[in-house]
């Protein structure tokens, strides 16, 4: 399947390592991964939404990270995915349970 990684980039520090993490784990299972946080820095929103909702497009699902409801772009493109018919998936959350 070919998949569309979704999540927050816009004022989150780490979001490389985050998509790219994710980005390892759907490839080793087999998928084919579109990875937004490789775009060039530079654009503006609007030209990055045009160009993700391209990457969607071409995607049989979106991977949704856990962070995406952080996200006005990623909310956009869990709409977009769904209005579309995409399948769309969640990261599971993980915490740490201490006793």
């Amino acid at each position: 399947m070919k998949i569309y990684i979704a999540g927050k980039i816009t004022n989150y520090h780490d979001y490389k390592n985050k998509f790219t993490e994710a980005e390892k784990e759907l490839t080793a299972l087999g998928h084919t991964v579109m990875n937004p946080s490789v775009l060039p820095e530079g654009l503006e929103q609007h030209e990055y939404m045009k160009i993700c909702y391209s990457m969607i497009d071409v995607c049989e699902g979106v991977f949704m990270l856990d962070n995406w409801l952080d996200s006005v772009g990623a909310g956009l493109e869990h709409e977009y995915a769904k209005a579309n018919q995409k399948t769309v998936m969640y990261q599971a959350i993980r915490t740490e349970i201490t006793t």
